[in-house]
């Protein structure tokens, strides 16, 4: 080895001690006799002293140095003069007094800052992730999705899974998302599919006999990308036999809350973690994932506004739509251009407008609150009395800002929704180093696409319909719920999953409200029906992003690439390797493939 031990790692303990470190230059201060020169690894950073007293040869050495070298220091340890030490470092106590020095690599200049966490292009970082790596914060990100990663294999270790790794390369199925497809040589103009999940996989396993399974899975979808998505991704992927629903949700909190315990125990976690179902969660909070750090509740103003005078609200309630709000604490006074920013993100999200009505602070009471106290955009056409209970529904108080949305449920839900989280993080109404966990039951089971006039499964088609929703499937399937959940955290979806359908009739029967011919759901899914006739288990289990966890347990990482070794950008691009990129004409020949030009 070429160093003794890690800079990070030296302690007072090793006062006295020869010990030999390797590692990059983080920073050089030339003090004229003496020279400090702060060397970093993997585990932190530690002052050495270059005096020409002790070595005159290493100290000559030493004015060389420059960011990102690499170098090898043999020195001897000391504790710091009292009033010189650094309480911000774990090695802040000690120093060493260097003897040698060996200069292994010279660096170039670095294309930013390495030894500071400012803000650099990402685009910029992406390019030279390798160095962007080496910054503190960013080590510290992928150094914690390692412990979440080991804490998860040694819990289900401890619990009777066995981890069992699936192929990459399998058939494409439709599961939600567009496949990424990989052209196969040997059979001309057939081709593989990268897996989304493996959750036919899971499913033969569980048919298999093996009853506990599980697997760090890498997948791939080939969409549209955003904060919270990478076109491949890491899971954790889980299945069980001879379980229902409770037993999933129990296991997912034993292991979601230990794991936070251990691994980032500076997180705050909000305990019980409620369930909520899909109608409650987006009725409250207009989103099936939650932030339930902060309040900012929906609430429906429909009957309290059916006789409005205001004919923009009737015309909507009489046409079977709704009137909801929100209310924006300490907002009331808020100026022309924010509210215009919030009517503007509302329109973006579906909405035809906003309404805004502002409780002026003066009024003594909620109670006292008279015309002159109410700055509306609606004018004279809502009464004080209206505007009374609206606030009274919407938990407001003077000095609030109401913000009111009408139209279909579906659209209000999402249009109030999307303002709750902008409001929440603007108005700095989540804590950071708090988790706010929840469940999330009762989903709808398919969703009618009106664009190909049939049903679509909301989770995915092999997931079971409650028990007693069965007999809704022929006759109402949009009414049917899913024994489908997810773990929502702090507006996050962390993990989904469901029980379920274990019998080849009832498969067949979910594929027949899906829109798939007997033929059709033979030629796609020949193999899972097949493996039906032998005796399959109950079973369920669920997948949870390991990224998205771990950007969550990270209050600084920004999105999900920050806590990714190489992720690509928002437009799918790798600007490190160049990727994606031309495949040679002998390439695409021998793959039996012609590029169309368009």
């Amino acid at each position: 080895m070429l160093k003794s031990i890690s800079c990070g790692g030296l302690r007072a303990e090793h006062a006295g001690h020869t010990v030999t470190l390797a590692g990059w230059v983080h920073r050089r201060r030339d003090h004229g006799n003496l020279v400090f020169v702060d060397l970093r690894d993997r585990d932190g950073v530690v002052q050495v002293v270059f005096n020409p007293d002790v070595a005159a040869q290493a100290h000559e050495a030493a004015q060389r140095l420059r960011p990102e070298w690499v170098a090898q220091v043999v020195g001897k340890v000391a504790c710091r003069p009292a009033g010189t030490e650094n309480p911000g470092l774990p090695t802040g106590q000690v120093e060493v007094f260097a003897d040698q020095v060996t200069v292994l690599s010279e660096s170039k200049t670095p294309p930013f800052y390495i030894n500071e966490d400012g803000e650099v292009d990402e685009l910029l970082r992406l390019k030279y992730r390798y160095l962007d790596l080496r910054r503190p914060h960013m080590r510290d990100l992928l150094l914690l999705r390692h412990k979440v990663v080991k804490f998860i294999r040694d819990y289900l270790d401890e619990r009777d899974f066995a981890e069992i790794e699936t192929p990459i390369l399998i058939k494409s199925t439709p599961e939600g998302a567009r496949d990424y497809v990989v052209p196969s040589r040997v059979h001309a103009g057939k081709f593989y599919a990268l897996p989304q999940s493996p959750q036919q996989l899971k499913q033969l396993l569980m048919v298999a006999g093996f009853e506990r399974y599980f697997q760090i899975a890498r997948c791939f979808r080939d969409e549209d990308l955003r904060l919270d998505r990478q076109p491949e991704f890491t899971q954790l992927d889980l299945e069980m036999s001879f379980v229902d629903r409770d037993d999933i949700l129990a296991l997912i909190e034993g292991l979601y809350v230990s794991l936070v315990k251990v691994v980032a125990p500076q997180m705050r976690l909000r305990m019980p973690i409620p369930r909520l179902t899909y109608a409650e969660a987006m009725g409250r909070y207009g989103s099936d994932k939650p932030d339930l750090r902060f309040g900012l509740e929906l609430a429906d103003m429909t009957q309290t506004l059916r006789d409005t005078q205001f004919n923009v609200f009737r015309n909507v309630i009489a046409k079977g739509g709704v009137v909801k709000g929100i209310a924006a604490p300490g907002m009331a006074e808020a100026s022309r251009r924010q509210t215009d920013d919030l009517i503007s993100l509302a329109k973006t999200h579906g909405a035809g407008g906003l309404v805004t009505i502002g409780l002026s602070k003066s009024a003594a009471s909620l109670d006292a609150l008279a015309a002159e106290h109410v700055r509306s955009s609606a004018g004279r056409n809502l009464s004080v009395a209206e505007v009374h209970a609206m606030a009274r529904l919407a938990g407001a108080k003077p000095g609030d800002l109401l913000l009111l949305a009408a139209g279909p449920a579906n659209t209000v839900n999402n249009v109030l929704g999307q303002l709750r989280l902008h409001l929440g993080h603007q108005l700095g109404l989540a804590d950071a180093n708090e988790l706010a966990f929840a469940f999330i039951l009762d989903f709808p089971l398919v969703e009618w696409n009106e664009e190909e006039k049939k049903y679509d499964a909301v989770h995915h088609p092999f997931t079971s319909p409650r028990d007693e929703d069965w007999p809704l499937l022929e006759s109402d399937p949009g009414a049917a719920k899913a024994k489908a959940y997810d773990l929502a955290c702090n507006g996050f979806e962390l993990a989904g999953g469901s029980i379920r359908i274990h019998r080849r009739d009832l498969q067949e029967r979910m594929f027949k409200v899906l829109g798939y011919s007997p033929q059709q759901a033979e030629a796609r899914f020949s193999q899972l029906l097949e493996a039906f006739n032998y005796g399959a288990p109950p079973h369920g289990g669920f997948a949870g992003g390991i990224e998205r966890l771990v950007m969550v347990l990270s209050p600084g990482a920004k999105s999900i690439r920050d806590v990714m070794a190489f992720p690509k950008t928002q437009a799918g691009v790798d600007p490190l390797f160049g990727a994606p990129d031309v495949v040679e004409d002998k390439h695409l020949k021998e793959l039996h493939i012609r590029i169309i030009e368009s």
